[in-house]
């Protein structure tokens, strides 16, 4: 450990106002700034650095003490910068405490076993940080000066033997200090028997002072690997041989006389006379059982879920990794159970927390009774289990599923008198030599889950490459991450298209605006490639977000003012948008906002939509009407109770469903469906609107029916909005 000379950091009255000399290492200036300022105000040295590079440079400087250092660096992070400067004896004995907003139990074993003494959360609590500072430089320091003392007192003790006469006081004095401390002291002479045994060390090894003197150390100082169980080199014997000082490998343990084990970490060094020449060697050990068991039971937080106590998902992925691995090369199968709990979120809305807690530890318990051999459990999240089980063809995997299925299902969970019955749905997928990795894996038991959750729940769903749903499942799933990229780069763009009035009444001229999402080359994505995708896994309400907002903040830029100036423009939005009230709330919000006129806004819902939310839509449609906002139920037809959802929705318009209008020509059925809702709705004082008019025979028949618009490619084709133009 650096011994650092203070004795010329006074003021200018001649008072000691020295506390520390701190290197702060953190690339964000408000973080440096308050930790500088605080410091400095307790009269501390501060230095600071803003990269890992900058860092173990300026740690080299023989005054700094402490070192606060921030995981996250611009060009290496804080574990690599800890681990570079453990590494060099100059620095190696800096303590080192990590700053960072990871507060995660893996975060902090990751800190402890890179060489940090401390860890530091972020955003700073003022106190934390000087408590920890004192507390860490009071340790340094008083760890040098025990070390100092330690040896310059051992020297003296083999110097005084030679001058024992002369020296007799303070070889006694030297002697009380050694069987006063907490750590065991040895020395040996040159030739590594034992001099001295301190009470500490008699106490650890199980040997007396008396039994040892004279004995070489390696008899009565038993070392050995915890890992391997092979012995260790004797740390005495290094330092001899090599004339420094060494310490020892960090899993060692000493075995004493009796058998009994103990951790141990410690430091040996040369003893040297005044003119430099090895007379022995002195040894300092303490037992070290406590904190390698708190650094085990940090471990095991890192790999486990402390609800259920199984592995969690990270520990369970690195054992899908192996087990990829182990049929690249070989005939051995495997399989993977995705399990997901069927029931789960209505007893944890319905009888709290604690209630889901409980539950799930029944089922941990369950499921682990339920399974044959030494198969792997894991919880992966939330009620989400995974479940490996190796040598397992795919036949008998299927047959372990359906009975764990049986057992869930036929569990009954008691919480408050109350009865619940749970259910399960689970993915298999088969592990052999078809397996690429591990994401892929992963892919597609999510994928046959959620097959398994879409057949009715409480389902076995194998996954099979030829299987058609979850194909469909992972080309949206492929997409899903296009619209997260389109949503993050601006990569969608909106297009209008007309819609005429096809009546003698002057109407109001309409424009529908439609959305287009762009790929990585720039080229059109079709609503109907990535909608479904986006509804299923639960985007949409973010694409009308982003619509709404682009659409309303550029309402005042639209080009040719002559053919906008004033139209109707109309939206179409989710049935996951109108069942979403905070969605409402933002949507009123951006009118006020960006001073879009609400009755210039008419909004488009599906028929199917408006039927599987009715009473959600029709508020949604209430709060908006009142405003001046206008409403068309699209698809019109498409819903088996049109008519009697129709008497109590506020709408406007009715969208008469494309596939009746486009065959209106040829085939009667459509055309007298197509006359039936126009009559029906201008019986209710709503217009019609016909989608998917193509040609100009369509359109005639439209008019000679009184439909009062059209809209189709027969009218207009969608063209795109230039807001810039």
């Amino acid at each position: 450990m650096m011994i650092v000379d203070r004795t010329s950091d006074r003021s200018s009255d001649g008072t000691t106002n020295y506390r520390g000399n701190i290197l702060i290492v953190d690339d964000l200036p408000d973080n440096l700034r308050l930790l500088r300022d605080t410091l400095r105000a307790e009269g501390y040295k501060v230095r600071s650095a803003i990269t890992g590079t900058l860092a173990l440079r300026a740690a080299q400087s023989p005054s700094t003490e402490l070192i606060l250092l921030d995981i996250k660096l611009p060009d290496m992070d804080g574990y690599e910068v800890c681990r570079q400067l453990k590494s060099d004896e100059r620095t190696a004995d800096i303590p080192i405490i990590f700053l960072s907003a990871l507060n995660e139990t893996f975060n902090k074993v990751q800190g402890l076993a890179a060489g940090g003494v401390d860890y530091i959360a972020k955003p700073f609590q003022v106190e934390e940080v000087l408590a920890r500072v004192e507390t860490h430089l009071t340790i340094g320091r008083l760890q040098q000066k025990l070390q100092k003392q330690n040896l310059r007192l051992l020297i003296e003790i083999e110097e005084r033997q030679r001058l024992e006469e002369s020296l007799f006081a303070e070889k006694e004095l030297a002697q009380v200090t050694l069987e006063s401390i907490g750590d065991a002291v040895i020395t040996t002479d040159a030739e590594g028997n034992v001099r001295y045994f301190n009470p500490i060390a008699e106490r650890l090894t199980g040997w007396k002072a008396h039994e040892v003197q004279g004995v070489p150390l390696s008899t009565v100082f038993l070392i050995v690997d915890s890992v391997t169980g092979e012995p260790v080199e004797n740390p005495i014997n290094k330092a001899l041989l090599e004339q420094r000082i060494v310490s020892l490998p960090h899993n060692t343990i000493l075995i004493a006389h009796d058998g009994t084990e103990y951790p141990i970490a410690d430091s040996a060094a040369p003893i040297r006379d005044r003119k430099g020449q090895i007379i022995g060697a002195v040894m300092v050990f303490h037992d070290v059982t406590e904190s390698r068991y708190l650094s085990r039971q940090l471990s095991w937080a890192a790999s486990h879920d402390a609800l259920t106590g199984l592995i969690n998902r990270r520990r369970f992925e690195q054992h899908l990794v192996d087990a990829i691995a182990s049929v690249e090369d070989s005939n051995q199968q495997h399989a993977l159970c995705y399990l997901d709990l069927d029931q789960f979120k209505v007893i944890n809305d319905t009888a709290g927390h604690i209630a889901g807690d409980e539950l799930l530890r029944q089922i941990t318990t369950l499921l682990q009774k339920g399974l044959p051999g030494n198969d792997t459990l894991a919880r992966l999240g939330g009620d989400e289990f995974g479940l490996l089980l190796t040598q397992c063809p795919l036949s008998q995997a299927t047959q372990i599923a359906e009975n764990l299925k049986d057992l869930v299902h036929q569990f009954r969970f008691i919480w408050n008198g109350n009865t619940f019955i749970i259910g399960v749905s689970i993915g298999v997928v088969a592990i052999d030599h078809t397996t690429q990795n591990l994401m892929e894996l992963l892919g597609a038991a999510d994928a046959a889950c959620y097959a398994a959750k879409a057949r009715g729940r409480n389902c076995v769903h194998i996954y099979r490459l030829d299987d058609g749903e979850l194909i469909k499942q992972r080309g949206e799933r492929q997409l899903i991450s296009k619209i997260t990229r389109a949503l993050e780069t601006n990569s969608f763009c909106l297009y209008y298209q007309k819609i005429v009035s096809i009546t003698s009444k002057p109407l109001v001229e309409h424009y529908e605006i439609l959305l287009r999402m762009l790929d990585e080359d720039g080229k059109i994505v079709s609503p109907n490639e990535f909608i479904p995708a986006a509804e299923r896994y639960g985007l949409i309400t973010e694409i009308d977000c982003w619509v709404i907002e682009t659409f309303f903040s550029n309402y005042h830029n639209l080009p040719e003012k002559k053919v906008f100036s004033q139209g109707l423009y109309t939206i179409n939005l989710s049935g996951a948008s109108i069942s979403n009230n905070q969605f409402l709330r933002l949507l009123i919000e951006q009118f006020s906002r960006y001073q879009v006129p609400p009755q210039a806004i008419g909004f488009e819902i599906t028929e199917t939509a408006a039927i599987a939310n009715f009473e959600q839509a029709r508020y949604f449609i209430s709060e908006l009407k009142k405003i001046g906002c206008r409403f068309a139920l699209d698809d019109f037809g498409s819903g088996l109770s049109s008519f009697a959802y129709l008497l109590n929705l506020p709408v406007d318009y009715l969208k008469i469903d494309g596939a009746f209008v486009k065959n209106i020509n040829h085939n009667l059925i459509s055309q007298a469906l197509v006359e039936g809702f126009n009559r029906i709705a201008h019986a209710m004082n709503l217009e019609t609107i016909a989608e998917f008019v193509e040609d100009e025979t369509i359109l005639e028949k439209l008019r000679e029916i009184g439909v009062d618009y059209a809209q189709g490619y027969g009218i207009a084709r969608p063209v795109p909005i230039n807001f810039n133009r």
